[in-house]
């Protein structure tokens, strides 16, 4: 297949910040390609850079789309002011361009001199009219209207008024007017960057049979899982610590398979370096006792055997240095172990701790949680889903005692860890990574790294970097490294699969799912909820805002 998108060593820097260095990548015609990595890593970046939205600091950035590019940016603004109708009609004005100048060319075609033959003007217009009408064709322009029902009908628009303005749209809508005004329009390429926030179930099954049958190319950063399984062909993980984008092929199953495979083998090459430096200690160690070991005297020429002992000696000497500096070399690169993975545990197994560690009831905050009563023993698992502004992050952060309920009480039992949705860093300002580790533990700074470096979260060359400067998705790996490694009986985890990577994700999947603590679990994504075994709390209510405040909360 040919190559529809290419970068070739693309370096891109904020403010000092490098966050793609000496990218290449490419991807094909019909390619549907998914964009992972945690937040902050640059995957938002590569999509604007292909867009020209942006322009690479080094390299070049090559797009062949003749039947255009469409871009769905996370940001975008629609005027208030515009109508629905209106936000339709401007992304379908190319395509509508070309049909008004098929009319204008049709036309001019049936021209014709006195004598009745063909004009000049009408064979000129001839050779435009069949290259436009093959790119009206190519772009689907006859069937733009209908395509424009579907989307909205899909994307759970169907009955909203073709007269309404944007203003008077929530969050939501109006994400979901400009995806289905775009997938209207029928670019050559999609660019999508998150474009499964904002919809219902219902709505994600259809734009993922869209986009699995549409003509094109597709390439969409998405942190949503289910989403890649279903959509993706190839997946492009974007590195937030070398700055770099690894191509993985067979979809999701394949990104998996492989990050599981690269771990196998560095597993297996630290044993082998291992393995090698043990032997190389052995052989200088044991090359160095044997001195000819009982080798008699011959003929009583004690000359002659001096001078052969002194060969031998030598011979020996040299068979030892050759050892040592082996062994030197390699262990000047080292290769460090994998990671372990990752792991809960609870503060008090195995001391009898049982009943209710978590009991509230009748707990409101003016304004952010309605009425709410929940009860959570040791060991239990809760998930909590809602709308947003339903109060769920506010219900975390009044279990943890982050926050204090307006009415209601609260009791707590054990110790208590809590994952917030966006990570904390004010704190931490100007200190650098292993030093927030280490914040509040016992010991030197220095005692934690090795315990920090076999996570696998971070690499060595890391931890003297000031989490000023880490990007979202690191500070969050930070708060995680803390979370797993001090014991806790209650984890109340905000959104954990937010800022991470996907193998990430599926490995804190499985950390979860070994925990024998209490577990309250905030979470919208479909993956985790579909693999949920426990309970289920859904609040639905906003709470009530205090009097003359007003309500700006939006949920799709």
């Amino acid at each position: 297949m040919p190559t529809q998108i290419s970068a070739s060593a693309v370096t891109k820097s904020y403010a000092g910040r490098t966050v793609l260095d000496g990218v290449s990548c490419a991807f094909s015609a019909g390619e549907r390609a998914g964009i992972v990595g945690e937040n902050g890593s640059g995957k938002t970046t590569l999509l604007r850079l292909f867009t020209g939205q942006e322009k690479p600091d080094q390299g070049e950035i090559v797009v062949h789309a003749e039947g255009g590019v469409g871009h769905l940016a996370q940001e975008e603004r629609l005027p208030p002011a515009l109508t629905v109708q209106q936000v339709i009609d401007g992304a379908l004005r190319e395509l509508r361009d070309m049909e008004h100048r098929l009319r204008v060319l049709e036309a001019a075609i049936s021209e014709t001199d006195a004598a009745g033959r063909p004009s000049p003007n009408s064979r000129k217009a001839q050779g435009e009219y069949g290259e436009l009408l093959t790119a009206f064709e190519l772009r689907g322009g006859y069937e733009a209207e209908a395509r424009v029902e579907r989307a909205l009908h899909g994307l759970g628009l169907g009955v909203l008024s073709r007269e309404r303005t944007v203003g008077g749209l929530s969050g939501g809508e109006r994400v979901r007017l400009r995806l289905a005004a775009l997938l209207a329009a029928s670019p050559e390429v999609l660019l999508l960057d998150e474009p499964t926030n904002h919809l219902d179930d219902a709505a994600l099954r259809w734009l993922e049979d869209h986009l699995r049958t549409r003509r094109g190319t597709t390439v969409a950063v998405s942190h949503d899982r289910a989403f890649l399984e279903r959509v993706a062909t190839t997946l492009w993980e974007v590195d937030a610590d070398r700055h770099q984008v690894v191509r993985y092929g067979n979809g999701y199953a394949g990104y998996l398979a492989e990050k599981a495979a690269a771990r196998r083998r560095w597993a297996e090459a630290h044993e082998r370096w291992r393995a090698e430096a043990e032997r190389l200690r052995e052989t200088a160690a044991t090359t160095a006792r044997r001195v000819a070991p009982g080798r008699a005297m011959k003929d009583g020429n004690k000359m002659a055997y001096d001078r052969a002992a002194g060969r031998v000696q030598q011979s020996v000497a040299g068979r030892v240095r050759n050892a040592e500096e082996r062994l030197r070399r390699l262990l000047a690169d080292p290769v460090p172990p994998s990671p372990v993975p990752l792991r809960f545990s609870a503060a008090l197994s195995g001391s009898g701790l049982r009943g209710t560690v978590l009991d509230a009831e009748n707990i409101s905050v003016r304004g952010r949680l309605a009425l709410t009563d929940l009860t959570v023993a040791a060991g239990e698992r809760l998930l909590v889903t809602g709308p947003n502004g339903a109060g769920k992050s506010t219900l975390l952060d009044v279990l943890a005692g982050r926050a204090e309920p307006d009415t209601g009480r609260i009791s707590r039992r054990g110790r208590i860890g809590h994952l917030s949705q966006e990570p904390e860093s004010a704190a931490a300002a100007g200190v650098s990574l292993l030093h927030a580790y280490a914040q509040g533990r016992p010991g030197p700074v220095e005692e934690h790294a090795e315990r920090l470096l076999s996570l696998g979260l971070f690499a060595a060359e890391r931890l003297e970097v000031p989490v000023a400067r880490l990007s979202t998705g690191q500070r969050q790996r930070l708060a995680l490294a803390r979370l797993v490694t001090e014991p806790v009986d209650v984890l109340l985890l905000d959104e954990p699969t937010n800022h991470l990577s996907p193998a990430l994700v599926e490995e804190l999947e499985e950390a979860l799912e070994a925990y024998d603590g209490a577990l309250v679990v905030v979470s919208h994504d479909r993956r985790l909820r579909q693999r949920w075994r426990g309970a289920h709390l859904a609040l639905e209510g906003k709470a009530p805002l205090p009097l003359g405040a007003a309500d700006d909360r939006s949920c799709p």
